[in-house]
């Protein structure tokens, strides 16, 4: 267990969570699931047992170091990963990576983001078991897909060959990465039954990933070679932020996952959710018997299949609605048919342009 270490990508602002998530608190920081226990804290509380606390970094964006720092008051400052810009997923995961190669470079590495929820930890510390010992055995990228159960268009799909597995037959070759598909694809992909939702959970050994990022995002790789021997010292600060301006804007499925010929998945069904939409709090969220997911001080009348989610101290009536999002935070209500949530961002940018930056 000494040798796994844990990589919580927690930087994002997950805008069409708005209201509840704001660029001055994302809502991995918030208490999305009613739990007493934000995102982030839950994240790193479903992997005890699996690394030990010094081997738990986090990425966040420098202006979330002091949140980081109060949800996880434990974790050394050192553990705490500030980028200076957002780039992606693969600069910051290839910032992690080489940090951790700098101190251990046999090390298994877990990286998983901040804001996703797992209803069955037994099952999903299992199957990490799993994935960890396949990545320790083998030269492999591993990624945990998820068994779909609905032909969603917001997650994008994995399709595994099951011909060409791992021994023990539980990781499956990839075969290919498709990117959000229209309904009509969504459902071929769920009825074919050789799909699995992409999670954004991976597995692998350093020196696997450092390698992968030499043969597929070169750029990238020569930059974090360049400083390699900074990381860890008091020169880290700055010269990430050097690598940082340097570093293309590009995700780790499309810079290397969906390139790279050694990707096995992992069939798994933990009750995950992205918790990325309004929709999804609802799918996952315990409801009332008329199919509403409320969390706040809130009377319904002739109310079904909304999502309400408001603040404790003030009273909210709602009457007469079917199937959508009320939702209000730090002076912003949000009232919006749940079918219609894709539009959230859009709401955002309007706001913006037109009242300002306090608002998004």
């Amino acid at each position: 267990m000494n040798s796994n270490y844990i990589v919580v990508m927690a930087g994002g602002i997950g805008s069409r969570f708005w209201p509840f998530s704001r660029t001055n608190h994302p809502k991995q920081f918030h208490d999305v699931l009613g739990t007493g226990r934000s995102m982030l804290q839950l994240t790193v509380d479903r992997f005890q047992g699996i690394c030990p606390p010094e081997n738990v970094f986090v990425v966040t964006n420098r202006d979330y170091v002091d949140l980081v720092q109060e949800h996880l008051p434990h974790l050394p400052a050192d553990q705490i990963l500030g980028e200076p810009i957002g780039r992606n997923t693969a600069p910051c995961i290839a910032y992690a990576c080489y940090r951790i190669a700098q101190r251990d470079p046999q090390a298994i590495i877990i990286v998983t983001p901040a804001d996703h929820a797992v209803q069955r930890e037994d099952e999903f510390r299992r199957l990490i078991d799993i994935a960890v010992a396949a990545a320790r055995a083998s030269d492999v990228l591993i990624t945990l897909g998820i068994q779909p159960s609905r032909p969603d268009t917001g997650y994008g799909y994995i399709q595994y060959m099951d011909d060409q597995s791992l021994p023990g037959g539980q990781l499956h070759k990839v075969k290919t990465f498709t990117e959000k598909p229209n309904l009509e694809l969504a459902r071929m992909f769920v009825d074919s039954g050789d799909f699995l939702w992409n999670s954004g959970l991976f597995v692998w050994r350093a020196e696997v990933i450092i390698d992968a990022f030499h043969h597929y995002l070169g750029d990238i790789a020569e930059v974090f070679d360049e400083g390699a021997e900074q990381l860890g010292t008091t020169e880290e600060e700055e010269f990430i932020s050097r690598a940082y301006s340097r570093c293309r804007n590009i995700s780790i499925d499309y810079g290397v996952m969906e390139k790279a010929d050694n990707v096995y998945v992992m069939p798994a069904d933990f009750g995950w959710s992205d918790v990325g939409t309004w929709d999804s709090l609802h799918r996952i969220g315990q409801h009332d018997e008329n199919g509403n997911m409320v969390s706040g001080d809130v009377m319904l009348y002739d109310t079904t299949g909304c999502v309400i989610k408001t603040p404790a101290d003030r009273l909210v009536v709602v009457q007469g609605l079917e199937d959508y999002i009320v939702a209000e935070y730090d002076n912003v209500l949000l009232i919006c048919k749940r079918s219609e949530e894709q539009r959230v961002k859009d709401f955002v940018a309007d706001v913006k342009a037109k009242k300002g930056g306090g608002y998004n």
